[in-house]
């Protein structure tokens, strides 16, 4: 007979970190210590891979060996699943930090009527435990369990005996389920989720063309966590959760400034972008958001900074072509290692994903200056709330990098307006540079305006500004015109004067 190991309350109740990025911010701390946890999703949401993290990083990182019950895939067929993500799980094996217990179906089983129990499985279970001494279980899944066995009330019944069984002995486990719908009932079959303490709802949600995976702890018991859905992605080592929550105002500020490339530019803002800070170009197409991009990024350079640009709008080649019209070389910096030019479209991946590899490629580069052109691409292609989370993490990254940020939107029509890039992102930045075309007298110019310089004052007024073959020219403000900003664009003489003649 075995002899059961009896866990002290006060031990059970602490937290396990599972080792996947993210979580323990979302679950304060980790899965609740000696519990079982339920992992419900739709087909394809991550359940398998998110069981076999939390195994594999308890081994690897916290000394955890671990056992796998499976009641659907062979072993083999599991083991080879994962090694695409570097995860050796016949080596783990072999060396005793992990045991399978392979209960997965074989051919001619029958669906069983009756009275039956789980002991034997229980029995199997604990004796994996015992051998390679686990302190983590995952079962995946239980879901498969339900058309072997007529009476659900019996596998509830069972189900509850297990998780009771592996809480006696300090086991922390996973159990996975699955889900039919999105935002339906927790578990197909409306029981899984009374044999566990905790809920986690994974989910891989279709909005517009693009698929958005999410992670939600619905429930913890006799422990706090973070409430609501939170974006994910599986890369190529696993999980990556990106918490908004997680985020903290902690970033240091300098009193340094840096040169936009553009000496009345610096003058307008009250003497250049401060060095941590990020600014945003707003304007129509064709005012020169991306000529300004060009400058930032080649002033950078020729004071010896580390440049990096990332372009979803146009190709490396088109950026040097049109760089070199008004007199910038980009080719020299790339050659020379100080510029490194990033250009994909937004439809390539979801926005988690391009969020993570912008990550990665700052990591790599370890610029001084960022530029982002445009957001108004990745708008297009995502969601309101994919968006903000994008922009709101994205722009947090990089103040807490200490990387000075340019990043453009464009405006939704040819002579102005709010954006909702604009909208998102302005409380966020640090510094505002409106552009806008003006027409007047029978011809469209350029007007440029700084409508905010955070911690510094900067000019007031609407300046004229050509692009030339040395880049941007800025001139005198405009003077008599009046509704440049809402693109309605008049003289104040000729409106004063018709206002006299209307009175006679």
């Amino acid at each position: 007979m075995l002899k059961k190991k009896v866990v002290k309350k006060n031990q059970i109740f602490g937290k396990v970190d599972t080792g996947i990025e993210g979580f323990s911010v979302i679950s304060e701390g980790g899965l609740p210590k000696g519990r079982a946890t339920l992992i419900s999703g739709t087909s394809g949401s991550g359940k398998t891979i998110y069981s076999i993290e939390f195994l594999w990083r308890g081994m690897n990182k916290y000394k955890e060996n671990g056992v796998f019950v499976t009641f659907e895939e062979t072993p083999g067929d599991i083991c080879k699943n994962v090694e695409s993500l570097g995860w050796d799980l016949r080596t783990m094996e072999k060396t005793g930090k992990l045991a399978f217990v392979d209960a997965s179906p074989t051919e001619g089983d029958k669906i069983l009527a009756g009275s039956y129990d789980f002991g034997a499985l229980i029995a199997r279970i604990i004796y994996a435990i015992k051998k390679v001494k686990a302190k983590r279980v995952a079962i995946d899944s239980i879901t498969a369990l339900f058309p072997q066995y007529q009476d659900a009330g019996l596998i509830r019944r069972e189900l509850f005996n297990l998780t009771a069984a592996l809480k006696r002995i300090g086991i922390t486990t996973i159990l996975t389920s699955e889900r039919i719908e999105e935002y339906g009932e927790v578990a197909r079959f409306g029981v899984e989720e009374f044999v566990s303490d905790n809920v986690i709802i994974l989910r891989n949600v279709l909005e517009g063309e693009k698929r958005r995976r999410t992670i939600e702890i619905l429930k913890f018991r006799g422990t706090v966590h973070q409430k609501g859905e939170f974006p994910f992605t599986i890369s190529k080592i696993g999980f990556k959760i990106l918490p908004l929550s997680g985020l903290e105002l902690i970033q240091r500020s300098s009193m340094k400034r840096i040169t936009l490339g553009n000496k009345e530019l610096d003058r307008m803002t009250g003497g250049g972008l401060f060095r941590d800070s990020i600014i945003l170009v707003s304007g129509p197409t064709g005012t020169g958001k991306t000529t300004m991009s060009t400058t930032f990024v080649d002033s950078g350079c020729n004071n010896g900074e580390r440049c990096i640009l990332f372009a979803y709008e146009e190709s490396q080649n088109q950026l040097v072509r049109n760089g070199l019209s008004w007199g910038v070389d980009l080719t020299k910096h790339i050659n020379k290692g100080l510029l490194r030019v990033v250009c994909r479209y937004p439809e390539t991946m979801g926005p988690e994903d391009h969020l993570l590899f912008i990550k990665d490629q700052l990591e790599d580069f370890k610029p001084n200056r960022l530029v982002v052109d445009s957001l108004s691409a990745m708008e297009r292609v995502l969601s309101l709330n994919s968006f903000r989370d994008f922009v709101i993490s994205l722009t947090s990254y990089t103040k807490l990098k200490e990387i000075a940020g340019l990043f453009t939107s464009t405006s939704k029509t040819l002579l102005g307006g709010e954006s909702i890039t604009e909208a998102h992102i302005s409380t966020l930045t640090d510094a505002i540079v409106i552009l806008r075309y003006v027409e007047m007298h029978g011809e469209m110019r350029r007007g440029i305006t700084v409508i905010k310089m955070r911690g510094s004052n900067h000019e007031k007024e609407i300046r004229e500004f050509e692009i030339g073959n040395n880049g941007i020219n800025i001139k005198e403000p405009f003077s008599g015109v009046e509704g440049i900003m809402t693109g309605m664009a008049r003289s104040i003489i000729l409106a004063e004067e018709y206002e006299l003649k209307k009175l006679g």
